[in-house]
Parts: structure tokens; sequence; C-alpha cells
């Protein structure tokens, strides 16, 4: 069954989008991210993914408080990355009421150190994201906010996190990330080969309701909708009632 799950990124305290993950390419949107949580809820979202920006580039949480008050109103189950760097971090989203901690940039650099988190803490509180882009015929795996480049590949790791253990991947294709051109299909039919027993989030270039769809009928686990609703390409429960009836003919 695929989840459509509603994502807020913070900067500064703000709701802000990237463009293909570019710092300096940033929309900064009116919202207070408390109440848009609230009213994501009150349009069915059982799920939130929640990004702390700064804390992806520099190692350090930034965002905290605002992900902790989200998670205490106890509308939504929030899933929070973003500066995770040794277990310490985990500790402390899970402290601050995350029902899974997203770990990126860790996950890359330091696999078997992650593998030991997934044992210790169970393999539904931790989400890989596994963020990608396709560089000379390989799914590159750049990690700090996408601004370092590292040697390990999505072919490489994304079967071995399978065979120890990992239930949760979230896969963004970079290029695509903010961009509303489309889901990068072809890549999730790839993750499927090569994983099929993880359960895939499918992030990046989201646009209307058929691109829900059509990763519906892919089999992914969740859709992760940014840019889209924040801009109301189109609305929450009707990602819904698509997803649903995609599933239902699966």
């Amino acid at each position: 069954m695929t989840l459509p799950i509603p994502a807020i990124d913070l900067r500064d305290g703000k709701v802000v989008r990237l463009f293909q993950g570019d710092y300096t390419q940033q929309t900064t949107f009116a919202f207070e991210p408390e109440a848009l949580a609230v009213r994501y809820a009150d349009e069915g979202a059982t799920w939130l993914h929640v990004v702390d920006l700064d804390g992806a580039r520099t190692g350090r949480f930034e965002n905290l408080a605002t992900i902790a008050g989200i998670a205490s109103a106890g509308r939504l189950r929030v899933q929070a990355g973003g500066g995770i760097r040794d277990e310490d971090g985990v500790r402390r989203l899970l402290a601050a009421g995350a029902q899974r901690v997203v770990v990126g940039s860790m996950a890359i650099r330091a696999p078997e150190t992650v593998a030991a988190w997934i044992g210790r803490y169970g393999a539904d509180r931790i989400v890989l994201a596994l963020d990608t882009r396709f560089r000379d015929g390989t799914w590159t795996l750049p990690s700090a906010g996408w601004t370092a480049d590292e040697t390990r590949t999505l072919d490489e790791l994304v079967p071995w996190y399978e065979a120890a253990g990992t239930r949760h991947v979230l896969c963004t294709d970079i290029d695509r990330d903010g961009t509303m051109t489309g889901p990068n299909v072809a890549l999730y039919r790839h993750l499927a080969m090569l994983a099929p027993s993880l359960d895939v989030q499918a992030s990046g270039g989201v646009r209307s309701l058929d691109d829900v769809a059509g990763l519906a009928l892919q089999g992914v686990a969740g859709v992760i909708l940014g840019r889209a609703l924040l801009e109301g390409a189109f609305a929450l429960p009707d990602a819904f009632a698509v997803a649903q009836k995609a599933n239902a003919s699966c």
C-alpha cells in the first residue's frame, strides 16, 4: 500500500524548498511549520516528513525545537532528519518525539555503524535517506545536504542494507527535487530490482495526481509530497484518493 506523506523542510525555522538541493535557490513559504502540520493532519495525513536543512549541512540540529513542537501536538507521526552524525543525534530526535529518524550522510559514510543502530532501535525506527544523482552511468550518493561527493554508490549500498535488516529507504533523485518536473519512475523500478523487500519512499519531482498514481502503481511504500502541496498543485485528500485507487488496481 502506497501512502502519500507530506513534507516540511525547515531552514532558520521557516518552511522552505530548495531547487535540486541548492541552498542558493531557496523558496520561502509564508506558513508557520506547526500550523502547516496541523493542516496536513486535518486533511488526512498520518505521517509527516520533516527535514532540518540547516542541520543536514552543518551536522548540528538547528530546528529541533520546531520538530519537537510538531511531534508534541500528537496529530501526526513524524519522521525527521537532518544533522544525524552520531548515535546521540538519533536519541535526541527520538526524545523530541520523532517516530522515525532519517539518516542520510552517516548511512553513506558509515554503514556498519548505521546497521548497528537499526539493530539497537529496530528497523521501524530508522529510515535511510539514500538520495542520489545519476552521473557517468552511476547512481552516486552525495552527502552533507547533497554538498559533498562520496565514493559509495546506490547499487552498492541498497542490497547491503537489505541484507543487514533495513526496512525503510527514502530515495530522492536530487536532479528532480523541488523541480516539479515529474518523478524518476525508472529509479524506483531499479530499486525494486536491487532490493525487493525494502519499503521505499519516493521523493523528488512530484507535480500532479497522475505522478502520485504512477508511483503507487510501481509499489513504492510512500510518496513524499513537498512543493506540489505548498504551491497548491493538488490537494492532499485527492492524493490519498488516487493512491488508494491505484493500490486497489495492483
